[in-house]
């Protein structure tokens, strides 16, 4: 190929002009040459017959070396050598394929899971009947909301070690959690009974007769500049009440006090000073 132009690299797709060629550069090298019919023997089709001798040792000498001997020698002793190398270049590969997926091990973020159920303090049973809204607040992260599902439980994943999250709910305190992965996996979180507020919605959907007595109660729990209001239908917006009007409200048996549903309450030296309700339809 040093000397002469083929139409392929490939010796067993040579045909007409460059057998020819070669066997014109085999006389001028070597002083032999090979038949036609031997070259489509042993180079064009696949053969288990083993050229001669005395064909086998001008080749050779044509590549450069003595005789057919020299040639299968050198041979054993490259193709001994590629196996070794091979044979290194594997190990190798497998070692660095072991480093890199032990330090992908140890280097790549885990995901962590966190499982919590929340449990009503007062009653001992899961809180299943009113979710309880829930806000992480992990660091890097913008404030996630969700709620408790049906079986009042909560499961969150994440590539931190640890969760940071609110809880509130129209009947229970609000609360603030935080657990990391080496404290806690599943846990069942006791929340403490908003008092004011349930009692707020017993007023509201309970069958009392002395209506005298529930009056005074509510003005007992209800600060005097207690800021109430009302959240309307189909986004209508809100209606602010006084104290007084919103227990009026309260005292008044009409059929839509059975459907007063608290959204938040908060409280401070024990009285509320802030009550969110609407009327559900």
């Amino acid at each position: 190929m040093k000397n002469n132009s083929a139409s392929s690299k490939d010796i067993s797709e040579w045909k007409g002009q460059d057998i020819i060629l070669f066997q014109e550069d085999l006389r001028n090298q070597v002083k032999g040459s090979i038949s036609e019919k031997s070259f489509y023997s042993y180079f064009k089709n696949s053969s288990e017959k083993v050229p001669r001798v005395d064909i086998l040792n001008m080749l050779s000498n044509y590549c450069g070396y003595a005789n057919w001997s020299e040639f299968k020698i050198q041979y054993s002793q490259v193709t001994t050598t590629n196996k070794k190398t091979t044979k290194r270049k594997w190990i190798v590969f497998l070692l660095i394929g072991i480093l890199f997926i032990t330090s992908a091990y140890f280097l790549i973020p885990k995901s962590n899971t966190f499982n919590f159920c929340f449990i009503d303090r007062d009653r001992n049973e899961p809180i299943t009947k009113t979710p309880i809204e829930i806000i992480v607040l992990n660091n890097e992260q913008s404030p996630y909301y969700t709620k408790s599902d049906s079986l009042g439980c909560f499961t969150w994943q994440t590539k931190d070690d640890f969760i940071h999250f609110v809880i509130k709910s129209p009947y229970h305190k609000t609360d603030t959690i935080y657990r990391s992965i080496a404290t806690a996996r599943n846990e069942n979180i006791r929340v403490s009974t908003d008092d004011y507020a349930l009692m707020l919605h017993y007023y509201a959907n309970g069958k009392l007769e002395d209506w005298k007595n529930r009056k005074l109660e509510l003005s007992k729990m209800i600060a005097d500049d207690a800021v109430i209001f009302q959240v309307l239908p189909s986004r209508l917006g809100i209606e602010v009440y006084s104290k007084i009007e919103f227990i009026d409200k309260l005292t008044t048996p009409i059929k839509s006090l059975q459907n007063i549903e608290i959204i938040e309450s908060k409280r401070s030296k024990g009285q509320v000073v802030k009550l969110k309700f609407k009327v559900k339809s």
